[in-house]
């Protein structure tokens, strides 16, 4: 029954988007009517409206690595693992390695659908081995080779047009390294807890309703109820158990109190299974027993049930969604929670089942312009399932007990698509700042006020609250769309096969219009004492939000990467435990600092970064012996016939440094910059990154 009703309403949106896909576009025509109007007066204060449609288990790099402007398959600031080879060359054993793949190639190759591939590992346990200790060198063993599997625009033709046509997030992450529940706990109550037993709940324990006590922690929900604010969940009589409310123990009381004449149930999930399973009069008296009970509850008991824990009937979450916002009651806050013919899970749904959904939703909007002009659509995924990622995420100190458990941090997890539709955030723009799933909460918090005491300070120092992804100055008018292909139909269940011979995918080439970022990070090392046995690494950050650091320690300097988060200066004392020296330091928005070199005083560089005329200047330090030919030269953002004419070559005397100045103003701020130096062969420096100047930009 759930595929033939998925397949009547895929029908159903291609025929109700005739029209539109004639014109290039999948968008409803209500949506492209409203969004001729443009964004309210009011700024901020005029969103009114936040929908959030949190669907399952699809990671970055799994459904927008190939999409162009983002950090995706052609990422210039993909890690390097411990074995010299790229992040996206997975290891597959000790001598095969596994490149991302087409799922389309796959699905040909395997006589199968390519909507629906399958599900993978997506424990805690087999999120954190495939992260590696944060070198993610362990996908393939703790995935399967399914891991790599990739789709692109022709495959997601709706996915691709809403972030073509508003503003997709590429820093945007999961909460935790694990499966759906603790994720979802972050998105309605900004962290997640303990068991009851003292364990993290780092799994879906709470599925087990029948014996599980519920969460004694208070949700967002509560709050913006205490508070007078207007919210509600959509959702209908199979949820796929992806409403985390029902798990809490305040709504666990509400609800055996609703269900108390309807017979013994201890959860909502078993009452509405045989709901389900019911008909005729049957379902009736199940349903009717059920409104004896919630008509029994107290006021703020009832009010609890009706907008968190009521069900709609089979079908009817997008109609109930429409009723509401053409009867002019869509609440200030919307959760969305799909059946899971709708959800995008890789096990129980499909892209093509999901956009059918997410264009019932937008067209509800768009069909009542007034309700549009004033909403915010944030839709995105509660985990990665087990498909790759080539982003090793930010994670928490190791001394931050609210941020680790059993030796490991619980988050942040794997990065997960983010797009933001609304009147202002149209243009096909791409926000790069980090964010996760308490980011949501963050943006109610701005908006109404209600504040959310769970998140963790950490995750307030790490993430921001997605305010960036908005333009709330300046409109901006549709870009073009290209002609969408059609959506294949539905055959059945498969997990993909890499092919034989193996190349890596080249992303859709092109920039995208970049929001403005609160970073400025920078990094530069000098020699600690005279001995060569440590350098100094200064970290700085000049910009209004913390930056995450990462050092990727590839001469041995440490066990594992080490990670701080940089708000002003800080640093590292980087031994060198050999002859000589290499690391890399990575920071947001493709920042990159390499270093490597031998083991004594010599060549040194030093940076400084001019916002205000895009320049990166560069003081070349000569604490050696003898005279040093150092050679700065672009090895990106430059053009090919340019790099002569902008490379270089600077003699430094001994005890003397000379300084130069790269401008990045003709590359919108990027910057990429190889030196070294003649007379020392091991010596190396890479610099690259963005400078900010709180404008919009280019993405890289």
């Amino acid at each position: 029954m759930a595929t033939d009703m998925s397949r009547r309403r895929l029908l159903a949106l291609g025929a109700g988007t005739a029209g539109a896909a004639a014109a290039g576009s999948l968008l409803p025509a209500s949506l492209h009517e409203a969004l001729a109007a443009g964004p309210p007066p009011g700024g901020p204060a005029a969103i009114r409206h936040v929908v959030v449609l949190m669907q399952e288990n699809r990671s970055f790099d799994h459904y927008f690595g190939m999409l162009r402007g983002v950090r995706g398959f052609g990422d210039r600031n993909a890690i390097e693992l411990p074995s010299g080879t790229s992040v996206f060359e997975q290891p597959d054993g000790p001598t095969r390695t596994v490149l991302p793949f087409p799922v389309r190639d796959a699905a040909e190759a395997q006589r199968k659908d390519l909507q629906y591939i399958g599900d993978l590992d997506h424990s805690w346990d087999g999120g954190h081995s495939a992260w590696g200790d944060g070198w993610s060198d362990n996908w393939v063993t703790a995935k399967t080779a399914a891991t790599m599997a990739y789709y692109d625009r022709q495959d997601l033709p709706l996915h691709y047009e809403l972030a073509d046509t508003f503003t997709v997030c590429d820093a945007y992450y999961s909460s935790v390294h694990t499966s759906t529940s603790p994720n979802r706990n972050h998105l309605v109550s900004g962290w997640t807890g303990y068991e009851a037993n003292g364990d993290r709940a780092v799994g879906n324990d709470a599925y087990e309703e029948g014996t599980h006590p519920g969460y004694d922690w208070t949700t967002y929900p509560e709050r913006l109820e205490k508070a007078g604010r207007s919210w509600k969940t959509y959702q209908e009589w199979e949820n796929f158990t992806d409403n985390n409310l029902e798990f809490y123990a305040s709504f666990k009381a509400v609800a055996r109190k609703a269900l108390a004449k309807a017979g013994d149930y201890a959860y909502m999930e078993a009452f509405y299974a045989d709901v389900r399973k019911a008909s005729g009069a049957e379902r009736q008296r199940l349903l009717g027993l059920l409104d004896e009970g919630v008509a029994g509850l107290a006021p703020a008991e009832r009010s609890l049930f009706e907008r968190g824990l009521r069900r709609g009937e089979t079908g009817g979450l997008a109609r109930s969604f429409r009723a509401d916002v053409a009867a002019g009651k869509l609440p200030e806050v919307s959760y969305v929670v799909p059946p899971a013919v709708e959800s995008e899970h890789p096990g129980a749904s499909s892209p093509a089942a999901s956009a059918a959904l997410i264009h019932q939703l937008l067209d509800a909007l768009g069909s009542h312009p007034e309700v549009w002009r004033h909403t915010a659509v944030f839709i995105t995924y509660d985990e990665n399932d087990g498909f790759f990622d080539h982003v090793p995420p930010p994670v928490p100190p190791a001394d931050d007990a609210d941020e680790n458990w059993a030796g490991r941090p619980t988050g942040l997890g794997i990065r997960v698509p983010m797009l933001v539709v609304s009147p202002w955030t149209v243009g096909g723009y791409v926000c790069s700042e980090v964010f996760d799933h308490t980011s949501v909460i963050r943006f109610l918090e701005s908006r109404l006020g209600v504040e959310e005491p769970n998140i963790t300070p950490w995750r307030r120092t790490v993430t921001g609250d997605l305010t960036s992804a908005f333009d709330f100055r300046r409109p901006r008018s549709l870009p073009e769309q290209p002609e969408p292909a059609p959506v294949p139909p539905f055959t059945g269940r498969w997990r993909p096969v890499p092919p034989a011979e193996q190349r890596m995918p080249e992303q859709e080439p092109g920039t995208r219009r970049a929001r403005p970022l609160p970073y400025q990070p920078d990094a530069q090392g000098r020699f600690d004492g005279s001995d060569g046995s440590a350098l100094r690494v200064t970290l700085s950050n000049t910009g209004r939000s913390a930056a995450h650091f990462t050092l990727y320690p590839y001469a041995g300097e440490f066990e594992v990467p080490q990670h701080k988060d940089v708000a002003g200066t800080a640093g590292w004392r980087v031994p060198v435990t050999g002859d000589a020296y290499r690391f890399t330091i990575t920071g947001p928005n493709g920042f990159r600092r390499e270093f490597a070199g031998a083991g004594a005083p010599g060549p040194e560089v030093r940076s400084r970064i001019d916002p205000r005329n895009h320049d990166l200047h560069l003081t070349l330090d000569n604490r050696g012996e003898r005279t040093a030919t150092y050679t700065v030269r672009p090895v990106g953002y430059v053009e090919e016939a340019d790099v002569a004419d902008r490379t270089r070559e600077v003699v430094v005397k001994a005890g003397r440094s000379r300084t130069v100045v790269h401008s990045a103003a003709d590359a919108h701020g990027w910057y990429d910059l190889e030196i070294a130096v003649a007379e020392d062969e091991v010596f190396h420096r890479r610099l690259m990154g963005h400078i900010e100047d709180g404008r919009e930009s280019v993405s890289g």
